[in-house]
């Protein structure tokens, strides 16, 4: 856990002393910043910090473990703090490198807390040359050339990598790119773990020196992945091929990331368990499956509550999903509690024709509910909304976005229809025809969402090329949508900025997600166009 520096290192005392017993390892291999976690953030700024990663270090030291063990940690250096990675060979501490390539994109900003280090680290274990190398460093040329240089036959990379969709592909692209340019196998270790928003999906891997893929764990599981290296007698270091763990669907990586995701967020934080608005939608259909797969039917607890524009076919449906998992289930009506602000409101809104106030005050109505069974419980708010509503707005502030997770803020509406389809693979837990019907707010009479907004396949497109990929507007107009369209999404991008800032985190799948990822500023002046 990220600030758990104590029992982050009684877990590498732990599970070094498992490897050699049941393994009989000779190197353990941990991930980046494993001792304060990652990200550590400002923690990295505590004047205790240098403190309590030496305790760390002389603690792991005294074990004397009759192994190497190379891991992670910052490190403090004449008032300057490094990204480091330590090597342990039988209790004594024989070599640190220091990261050189930090990044400072997307949701990485080392550059904030570390200076880059500049010299390679090749230390014997075991009769074999070996660089160590950490994460950011293998997707550049120069620190596995220094390797090279400095006579290393392997290479150790340390990892923090977070998952978004297809990242273990590219992974693997660039293994095969480094290892064959060093002409050394590559031990590519990564973390595993949900952080906030972000998701560590592991997948340690092995590659041999033409890049060949000889060993594979798991995404999404912790543990200790043994592996065997050879040493002919040129000294040339081979990897023993392993049969290879089968990398998940695109769609099931997903829905395994969302999983963990929440499930670390709560585990983490203390919660006792989850609390959602349940509408009959698909939106909350598929948050409470992800809900009850991370956390047990038993911790979580499903609310509709109905008002008069919600149909028999949404109670129904929502109290279908309800039963189909398990979860504790209650209908609490909105009714009064509406009546009672209208009559409050009545001599202030006189005179006033009925707008979105009125949608929004049922939305309002319900996030009372919800934090107030939070409260009561000790059970976190998991929030519904998708990335399409989200980007465009189509939310209520202090409503349906009151909360404290939102397990689909990156998750984009026809992700959301495929994922459904997905879950429902394994076990129909989501009725079908939550998955079919169009979807809708049912804050007034027959409303539909594409009554206010383009149809989500369009919608989304529109959306990632704005988002994750900051086309401008004339270049997506360019690329065959409608000028009109383009231009209004857009503008509800721009202005509901102000909400994002004020909304729940929730995991990352894509390349950009709002929150670490994607940061403008809510008052400007900036112009739609090229």
């Amino acid at each position: 856990m990220v600030g758990d520096i104590h029992g982050n290192t009684e877990k590498v005392i732990n599970e070094a002393k498992r490897a050699v017993a049941d393994h009989g390892a000779d190197i353990i291999v941990f991930p980046e910043l494993t001792l304060t976690g990652y990200p550590p953030e400002d923690l990295l700024l505590r004047p205790s910090l240098e403190g309590r990663i030496d305790e760390a270090l002389t603690s792991i030291a005294e074990q004397t473990i009759q192994a190497t063990i190379v891991l992670g940690y910052p490190k403090r250096v004449a008032g300057r703090v490094f990204n480091m990675a330590g090597v342990c060979t039988k209790g004594v501490w024989v070599g640190e490198y220091a990261k050189q390539c930090l990044p400072n994109y997307q949701v990485f900003d080392e550059e904030r807390y570390f200076v880059s280090g500049d010299q390679p680290l090749v230390v014997e274990i075991n009769g074999i040359p070996t660089a160590i190398t950490v994460c950011e460093d293998i997707w550049h040329t120069e620190p596995m050339a220094q390797a090279k240089r400095a006579g290393a036959k392997l290479m150790l990379n340390l990892n923090a990598s977070p998952f978004h969709r297809g990242k273990s592909q590219e992974r693997q692209s660039l293994l095969k790119v480094r290892a064959q340019e060093g002409d050394m196998p590559v031990v590519y270790t990564n973390l595993v773990g949900g952080q906030d928003e972000l998701v560590f999906d592991g997948g340690s891997k092995v590659v041999s020196a033409d890049g060949e893929l000889f060993a594979q764990a798991p995404l999404f599981a912790e543990g200790l992945f043994p592996i065997e290296l050879q040493i002919d007698e040129n000294g040339s270091v081979s990897p023993v091929k392993q049969p290879l763990s089968t990398l998940p669907t695109d769609l099931d990586a997903v829905y395994q990331a969302l999983v963990l995701g929440v499930k670390d967020y709560v585990n983490k934080n203390g919660f006792k368990g989850v609390v959602l608005g349940l509408s009959g939608g698909i939106d909350s259909a598929l948050t409470l499956a992800i809900a009850v797969d991370a956390l047990g039917a038993d911790r979580v607890e499903a609310v509709m509550m109905p008002f008069r524009y919600t149909s028999d076919l949404s109670k129904n449906d929502a109290e279908d999903e309800a039963q189909r998992l398990g979860v504790r289930y209650q209908s609490l009506s909105i009714e009064p509690m509406y009546e009672a602000f209208m009559a409050t409101l009545s001599e202030e809104f006189a005179g006033t024709a009925i707008d979105t106030t009125e949608e929004n005050l049922q939305a309002r109505c319900r996030g009372v509910l919800l934090m107030a069974i939070s409260n009561k419980k000790g059970y976190l708010v998991l929030t519904t909304g998708n990335k399409s509503e989200m980007a465009v707005g189509y939310s209520t502030l202090y409503g349906d976005m009151a909360g404290g997770f939102d397990v689909l803020k990156d998750v984009p509406k026809t992700l959301v229809f495929a994922l459904s389809r997905y879950r429902n693979t394994l076990e129909e837990v989501i009725p079908v025809s939550v998955i079919e019907r169009p979807p809708s707010a049912e804050l007034a009479p027959d409303q539909k969402d594409e009554d206010s907004l383009p149809p989500y396949e369009v919608l989304d497109q529109i959306l990632e090329r704005y988002i994750e990929q900051d086309q401008s507007a004339d270049t997506i107009v360019e690329a065959g949508f409608k000028v009109e369209e383009v231009r209004r999404v857009l503008r509800l991008v721009d202005i509901n900025e102000y909400k994002r800032r004020q909304a729940p985190i929730g995991v990352r799948i894509t390349q950009r997600g709002f929150g670490r990822d994607r940061r403008y500023p809510i008052t400007n002046g900036w112009k739609l166009g090229s």
